[in-house]
């Protein structure tokens, strides 16, 4: 198989596929050997956003707008301090940027990250190829014309052996290893007025969240303590919270779960609101006794329309995610909320008798519209229904507890 390829002159690297299809082009970022599921996302900003997203670790990104790094890179369009992805798959060249507020070239900025990809793929083909044959394993390789026959034969053995995102647990990776306390609104271009007061608290577990989903929640009006993914219940009650949410996150939810749905299941039965996104939605959905299941290609984007329904309402929607929460042998207690208008999926839960609920795509978007953003506001007034039905505390009272 591998003798019928030839390799393009100027070629100096090579995107292979599991199944042994190969795509040339040029190296790009730290350019070094990666590994990873090949994904594809259609969001035509918010490249840096997109790749500082926890929820990409273990994942090559194929970015289907062709113009990645036209707008350079900044400190604030960040999702986390350490990228995880495995690396990026572009049409283009990286063109000089062209902003204001650009601070350092895009290929600059993912040497200092450490992140490898390939330019001058034909996205488009690939996309397509992802579309038809489903997520599989990629590998980004530079290539050595005279070794290339070898480089390729080791690639494919080492993409055979290569883990399968079913069953893999990354969550625990991405997540703070301490307690943080969470205290920055929304970034503003201008400088920002005084930061909105605090009328709850909400303990966040980490799977690997992102930093905008934390600052809607202050600018939402909640105090917001960040712990570890493998908090125990106990542990997140001590605080005291008014409510909790599961953040989104990397990997199979059913792997996570192997540790995380006691937590979780002991914090349903505590009565506090709980709010879940991605991630944090399907190990929401597994506590509540549904299923979750692989998904062929996943949905990554900023323009997927969402149906409410109860309102009939549709929201034009960011997403990311490879698992899906399934329709089937959903439990008695659990309501299907939203679904995808692209392909009917489950794309919201709710508890039929407990303040719990959870979305499948991103409300703080980062990139992509807003539409979703009153989510937040509905989980501070779920928080606020269940304060006034329960004995008041004050937030003295509680720091005293």
């Amino acid at each position: 198989m591998t003798d019928n390829i030839a390799i393009p002159q100027n070629a100096s690297a090579c995107l292979v596929l599991a199944d042994g299809k190969v795509f040339f082009g040029e190296s790009i970022g730290a350019g070094e050997h990666t590994i990873g599921e090949i994904c594809f996302n259609t969001a035509m900003t918010g490249y840096q956003e997109v790749l500082t997203d926890p929820s990409y670790a273990g994942q090559i990104i194929t970015f289907t707008f062709p113009h990645i790094g036209n707008v350079g890179c900044n400190d604030e369009d960040i999702e986390a301090l350490k990228p995880a992805c495995a690396g990026l798959v572009v049409r283009e060249r990286i063109t000089p940027p062209s902003s204001f507020r650009s601070k350092i070239h895009f290929n600059d900025w993912l040497k200092e990250k450490g992140i490898s990809g390939i330019s001058g793929v034909d996205t488009r083909a690939l996309t397509r190829y992802i579309r038809k044959n489903g997520a599989q394993n990629a590998m980004i390789f530079r290539v050595q014309s005279s070794e290339f026959r070898v480089q390729l034969q080791e690639a494919l053995e080492e993409l055979k052996a290569f883990p399968s995102m079913k069953g893999l647990e990354l969550a625990a990776a991405v997540s703070t290893t301490k307690i943080l306390d969470w205290d920055k609104p929304l970034w503003q271009l201008a400088p920002a007025g005084k930061k909105p007061a605090a009328s709850y608290r909400v303990v966040a577990l980490d799977y690997g969240v992102k930093q905008n989903i934390l600052r809607n929640l202050v600018e939402a009006g909640c105090e917001v303590i960040v712990v570890p993914s493998k908090t125990p219940a106990s542990e997140i009650l001590a605080h005291n919270p008014d409510g909790i949410f599961l953040s989104n996150g990397p990997g199979d939810p059913a792997a996570t779960g192997q540790y995380s749905l006691p937590i979780i299941r002991e914090l349903i039965d505590s009565g506090k609101p709980i709010f879940g996104i991605c991630l944090g939605h399907q190990m929401l959905a597994l506590a509540l006794g549904a299923q979750t299941e692989k998904m062929a290609q996943g949905h990554r984007g900023a323009n997927h329309p969402v149906k409410d329904l109860k309102t009939g309402l549709v929201s034009i929607t960011s997403q990311n995610h490879g698992f899906a929460v399934s329709e089937k042998n959903l439990p008695a207690d659990v309501e299907v909320t939203h679904v995808s208008l692209f392909d009917g999926t489950v794309q919201g839960i709710a508890s039929k008798t407990k303040p719990i609920f959870g979305v499948q795509g991103h409300p703080e978007a980062s990139p992509g519209p807003h539409d979703s953003q009153p989510l937040f506001a509905q989980f501070v007034a779920m928080m606020g229904k269940n304060s006034r039905q329960s004995p008041v505390v004050s937030r003295q009272q509680k720091e005293a507890i």
